[in-house]
């Protein structure tokens, strides 16, 4: 018979007080040390929590970091890396199901939602398409390029062909802006044009372009680029 943890009564009382009172009733240091106790069954989670919190400045932070970062912080290793990648893989899911759901162009708030959870806090540059139904429902989504972001990284001729071959009604595109200002650069609108100018040859319009920065973001079709 196993003996009993020092820390099994902290984590009882932790998790009564979950369910009585939800995420209401927890300080950051105390959901997130929770959490890892499914990670670590005998083992006091607080120091760690509090040292996430520290080293990545917030939750946020910890979920948006990298399985390598969070391996970094003493006493977290591969285990508790691969538990937040998948918190972070499992939001990611939800707010992809929730969008899937709605016509993108009514619901604009789920999209952006969507496009944060997938991208905000990526420590590098991505750039990926959303294909949408005639109904602006999605189909799929695709990583176009990934690393340095530029013109000559996406190509307007691969574009038209997978939004083909996925036999899309529309396009949304969706890159991040590592710097956290989602603000779109000279370049950025001229990858824009370049883009919408290729698809419409084809029939399928590009309903928006949403760059995603930290805690922010830009459509242009808000701000009347397309």
């Amino acid at each position: 018979m196993t003996d009993p943890s020092p820390t099994d009564g902290h984590r009882a009382r932790l998790r009564d007080r979950w369910h009585r009172a939800g995420s209401k009733g927890f300080a950051d240091h105390e959901l997130l040390e929770l959490l890892l106790t499914y990670v670590f069954r005998r083992t006091d989670t607080k120091p760690l929590a509090k040292r996430l919190l520290e080293r990545f400045h917030g939750l946020k932070g910890v979920l948006d970091a990298t399985p390598e970062q969070i391996e970094e912080v003493a006493g977290a290793g591969p285990r508790a890396a691969e538990f937040v990648s998948l918190l972070r893989g499992a939001m990611e899911r939800y707010f992809e199901t929730d969008v899937r759901r709605t016509d993108l162009l009514n619901t604009p708030e789920a999209v952006v939602a969507y496009c944060r959870a997938a991208l905000e806090g990526l420590p590098h540059e991505v750039f990926d398409v959303i294909y949408l139904t005639a109904k602006n429902r999605v189909l799929s989504r695709e990583r176009l390029a990934e690393g340095t972001i530029d013109q000559a990284a996406v190509y307007p001729r691969k574009v038209v062909t997978r939004a083909l071959a996925a036999n899309a009604a529309g396009l949304v595109f969706v890159h991040n802006h590592p710097s956290g200002d989602p603000e779109p650069s000279p370049d950025d609108r001229r990858l824009t044009q370049r883009l919408r100018d290729a698809a419409q040859l084809v029939g399928i319009p590009v309903l928006d372009h949403i760059i995603v920065g930290n805690g922010r973001h830009v459509s242009f079709r808000e701000k009347g680029l397309l």
